[in-house]
């Protein structure tokens, strides 16, 4: 009886591991709490349906220390109505059209969503995006990937 009890729980377990992975790549940054200014973002861009759809994509993910980095105001005066255009610009650019997970990265340059490229670069030390390393890579949802930047890249 108990091993039939420990049988059940592992796979019971093991169905909510395979679950927790099911999330979209938006649902993996709204549960990170590094990551509340990007979802605030994304939800302000209007792009949460649309980054919560098929995919594949490849999201490159700014912290909130990485927004913190820029100039005092600028998160502020992005999240208004009236710059909508601007902050989907910003965004999209963090956003390949593709699943690329860290291991497939060369260097080189990659399109965006954005429609703008972005300079790749990996090497012994890591892989960056026009400067910004990634400090967590591979966090993959079930529609696509999410990297974690440490800058916020802009086009």
């Amino acid at each position: 009886m108990k091993i039939r009890s420990l049988l059940l729980a592992c796979g019971l377990l093991g169905c909510a591991l395979v679950s927790a992975g099911a999330k979209t790549v938006v649902e993996i940054a709204a549960g990170s709490p590094d990551h509340t200014t990007l979802v605030a973002a994304v939800k302000a861009a209007g792009l949460a349906e649309t980054l919560s759809g098929k995919g594949p994509f490849t999201v490159f993910a700014p912290t909130n220390a990485a927004f913190a980095k820029l100039p005092a105001g600028t998160v502020d005066s992005l999240l208004k109505p009236e710059n909508k255009a601007k902050l989907v610009a910003i965004l999209t650019y963090h956003v390949v059209p593709a699943k690329v997970m860290a291991a497939d990265v060369k260097t080189g340059e990659a399109p965006t969503v954005n429609g703008k490229k972005l300079a790749l670069k990996a090497d012994a030390m890591g892989v960056t995006v026009n400067g910004a390393k990634v400090v967590a890579a591979d966090l993959v949802g079930d529609n696509g990937v999410v990297h974690v930047v440490d800058t916020v890249i802009l086009p």
